[in-house]
């Protein structure tokens, strides 16, 4: 007799159970849905439920269902022509202070939502949505560079005494004009000491001593790398606004950032969004003069800006920028321990703690502004051709007094509620936007290509399916339906798995899953080979099955394991699509393990294993 342990059974049992649960989600489809959430980040009011509700019932449009969290609202259609009507309703009633997007929402029931089970992430070949190609403005962050400079090569001179006529940029340089040689000396060497990332070169002009400065190759280089690092984080933060499930977001080349975002369907709200990025400045508040008589006479100071707060209204700004997004290491918000009041906990690099201490130990008791400054694209049509340009959107979120001095590390106090002062760490910790950028690339993937995609990866999974199990039904009869039965199980195992890791599953993928069904029936096959084998060197046929088994099994782990290798390999070196298939062929070479050895032996012992004698098998 074959005995088969009953921890083996349970273990077949509770791993196809689970199987079985966890690959349901993907018979039941998706929703077409409207997701809306801010366009900076903030936590949507409890009422907007029912705002919503409204608006969709005075344009009459039925829908599913409506979920909302703070951080975004969902609302499911019965098909695709309410939804596209339904997002056009709410965009109008909502404004431009909303991300109003088309996607598609799993239409899993909540009871298996409840156990986390999840349909498999689909690709964009499969899926459909959006490929971006985004050039990063080199020549902006470069300037942006040269201006934080100036800003600093003035505050060096002021701190140290030196009298100079100006510092600005010229060209791709910065040009500090001085009145004597005496001061241009001092300059020279007090600039080497505080601002060592410039290469300084003495420059005469006709009435001036002057010094040009030039940010060093390699200083700049990296900057830049971390302005396009800077803007990929950016980028992240900006797509979760979108509910894109699994985007990629890479860098291309030295100045590139490839954007896809499978389930996209509104590919000008994905570009409005991705465009739209930000960044904040501190500033001091400017307080000698009014600023409504300077709204009103539109005569402002010379050493201040006007700017307006979120609710319209004007403030007079220094035009000196303490320290901006480029000097924020992190923000938290929290409550002060003192008062028990609402606050943002700010750190700063070591640049704009030094600049930040500076100027807060001369300005205690003046207020101190954060100004938040939003790049948005914009498209006009000019002569029949499309324009791209940038507009530059600033708004003061936050104005608050000096108490006492501080540098690196500092709160900000005075909000309204713990709810403003989470939006507020969102802003600046999303903010921060090193250099502007442009769409130079777009390509869109149908619904309907991925939905082909689907249906012919469909059915060549099928068709390998079908064949594999009549050959293994003729040949091996009997035992070659239970090896049926095990590669059905194996198909069922390797979607649950993808479904529970949330692993993408593209056109390569599927791929892998049918080389899986080679895969798996292989090792079947070497076992019933051998069984036969020992049949003819006339062993009984109990023993001729626990021979079969336990001989093949070192031939069936050197193959797969080799094949295993390989397929790691490919994920650690290959590019998205390569994963994807290296991904599939990995979980099925596992899970055919599991199903060709553990599971066909488990039914083969329950057919024949607790027969004293049995006289032939059906092989």
């Amino acid at each position: 007799m074959n005995k088969f342990p009953a921890w083996k059974y349970a273990l077949l049992i509770i791993a196809l159970g689970l199987g079985a649960v966890y690959a349901l989600p993907n018979l039941f489809g998706d929703d077409p849905s409207v997701q809306v959430s801010s366009v900076r980040g903030f936590e949507l009011p409890r009422e907007f439920p029912n705002e919503v509700e409204l608006a969709l019932d005075s344009a009459d449009l039925s829908f599913k269902a409506i979920e909302f969290t703070p951080r975004r609202l969902l609302v499911r259609f019965e098909n695709t022509d309410r939804q596209a009507r339904a997002a056009d309703v709410l965009r109008e009633r909502l404004g431009d202070q909303y991300v109003v997007a088309l996607n598609l929402a799993p239409a899993t029931p909540s009871s298996l939502r409840a156990i986390s089970a999840e349909p498999m992430v689909l690709g964009l070949d499969l899926q459909g949505g959006v490929h971006f190609l985004m050039e990063v403005d080199m020549d902006a962050a470069r300037a942006q560079q040269l201006e934080r400079f100036v800003s600093d090569i003035r505050l060096v001179l002021r701190n140290n005494g030196i009298r100079y006529r100006s510092v600005r940029v010229d060209r791709n340089d910065i040009l500090t004009e001085l009145r004597t040689e005496e001061d241009r000396a001092e300059a020279t060497r007090v600039i080497t000491r505080d601002l060592p990332e410039l290469v300084l070169e003495n420059r005469d002009g006709s009435e001036t001593f002057n010094i040009r400065a030039v940010i060093d190759e390699t200083i700049l280089q990296e900057l830049q790398q971390a302005a396009l690092q800077q803007n990929i984080t950016t980028l992240r933060n900006r797509v979760n606004e979108l509910g894109v499930s699994e985007p990629i977001i890479q860098q291309q080349g030295a100045s590139r950032i490839v954007v896809q975002l499978p389930g996209v369907q509104d590919t000008a709200e994905a570009k409005r969004v991705l465009g739209s990025t930000a960044t904040v400045e501190y500033r001091g508040v400017d307080e000698q003069n009014d600023p409504y008589e300077a709204q009103r006479t539109g005569r402002v100071p010379p050493q201040s800006r006007l700017y307006f707060d979120r609710q319209g209204e004007p403030i007079l700004l220094s035009r000196t920028v303490i320290a901006s997004g480029d000097n924020l290491v992190g923000a938290a918000a929290g409550f002060d321990q003192q008062s028990g009041q609402p606050n943002v906990v700010v750190t700063l690099d070591g640049v704009g703690a030094r600049r930040m201490l500076e100027h807060t130990s001369e300005n205690v008791g003046n207020r101190m502004a954060v100004v938040f400054i939003e790049h948005r694209p914009e498209i006009t049509m000019v002569d029949g051709e499309e324009v791209r340009t940038t507009r530059r959107v600033e708004e003061v979120i936050s104005a608050a007094v000096t108490r006492e001095p501080f540098g690196r590390r500092f709160q900000t106090t005075g909000l309204g509620n713990a709810t403003e002062a989470t939006q507020l760490a969102m802003l600046l910790r999303a903010g921060a936007l090193a250099a502007p950028m442009q769409i130079v690339e777009e390509r869109t993937v149908g619904p309907s290509l991925g939905q082909d995609n689907i249906d012919q990866g469909f059915q060549s999974v099928v068709i390998g399916f079908v064949l594999v199990l009549l050959v293994m039904a003729i040949y091996y009869k009997v035992f070659g339906l239970i090896a049926n039965v095990a590669l059905t199980a194996n198909l069922v195992l390797v979607v649950a798995l993808l479904s529970m890791l949330g692993a993408t599953l593209t056109l390569p993928g599927i791929a892998g899953i049918v080389l899986t069904v080679g895969m798996a029936v292989d090792a079947n096959v070497l076992i019933f080979e051998r069984i036969k084998e020992e049949l003819r060197l006339g062993n009984t046929p109990q023993a001729a099955i626990r021979a079969g088994y336990e001989k093949a099994f070192s031939t069936i782990a050197d193959a797969n394991i080799t094949t295993l290798i390989a397929a790691i390999v490919l994920f650690m070196f290959g590019s998205g699509p390569v994963k994807g298939f290296a991904v599939t062929l990995s979980l099925g070479i596992v899970t055919s393990m599991f199903t060709a050895i553990l599971g066909t032996r488990g039914i083969v012992n329950l057919i024949y294993g607790r027969r004293k004698r049995v006289k032939a098998l059906a092989i």
